[in-house]
């Protein structure tokens, strides 16, 4: 699951074989403004078994009563292959539907017609869910790769005013050819200076540090899955592939493309 702060919108997949339905909720609701983007839609719960596999949305929101397979079977199905957030819709009221909701861990049981300010105040509350999970798995995942995360969370935690500015220059300029020496240039200081204090106050190397910046974002690159592996090379400013290849196994202990079949 992807923050949309990271440049990547949780996906919506919706399920639904009432036509007007499912067409209203794709279409007459603003979901950019809530942070999200329509992955796709199933009339069926055969096909959003098939869709949910293909598309991996963050968020299903599923009619129960569908054919083929009802919303429930669908979601207790596809849950054990792919892991998403869940609203069930439904015009049935009986308890024993709501129940087995509850037992798949649906995040929301609406009623239909579905009220569509209620579904917005859902939808805003996943969102902010899916980004502090993807926040923590990013994290936990860095960790038992080595990373120092903590080190690299922002200047705020370091005194010295140059190294502090080295690290905005470094995060913002990470695509960027950018060395030591140009930013000592620019900062007026000797580049012997900076690097001591820099290894001082954050336990590495601007080098190191940089390295570390550009394999992150790398990460997150990998995980919205839109550009291939040469690409983000460029994007993180590695303009030799193999080179990236190299520094990526250094901090993962495994190549960018082992890496995507292993969270896959």
């Amino acid at each position: 699951m992807l923050k949309a702060g990271d440049g990547r919108m949780p996906k919506v997949l919706i399920a639904e074989d009432e036509d007007i339905i499912r067409k209203g909720l794709v279409y007459t609701i603003d979901w950019l403004s809530m942070g999200y983007v329509i992955a796709g839609e199933a009339c069926n719960g055969g096909e959003g078994i098939e869709k949910i596999r293909e598309l991996k949305p963050d968020v299903v929101i599923a009619d129960i009563m569908m054919p083929k397979l009802n919303g429930i079977e669908m979601i207790r199905q596809a849950g054990g292959e792919v892991r998403f957030k869940s609203i069930i819709l439904t015009s049935y009221a009986e308890f024993d539907y709501a129940k087995q909701a509850i037992e798949l861990h649906a995040s929301e049981y609406l009623m239909k017609p579905v009220n569509v300010e209620v579904l917005k105040a859902v939808m805003m509350r996943l969102h902010d869910e899916i980004e502090q999970e993807y926040e923590k798995e990013l994290l936990f995942r860095q960790k038992n790769q080595g990373m120092d995360i903590i080190k690299l969370s922002g200047s705020e935690q370091y005194q010295n005013p140059y190294v502090i500015r080295t690290i905005d220059i470094l995060k913002a300029r990470f695509a960027e050819r950018i060395s030591i020496e140009s930013i000592s240039e620019e900062l007026g200081v000797s580049s012997s200076y900076l690097s001591r204090k820099f290894k001082e106050e954050t336990g590495h190397t601007c080098l190191d540090f940089l390295n570390i910046y550009r394999i992150q974002q790398a990460i997150k690159l990998l995980d919205e899955g839109v550009h291939r592996v040469y690409q983000i090379s460029d994007i993180t400013g590695f303009t030799d592939y193999k080179h990236f290849c190299s520094v990526f196994k250094k901090y993962t202990n495994s190549s960018p493309t082992e890496f995507i079949k292993k969270k896959m």
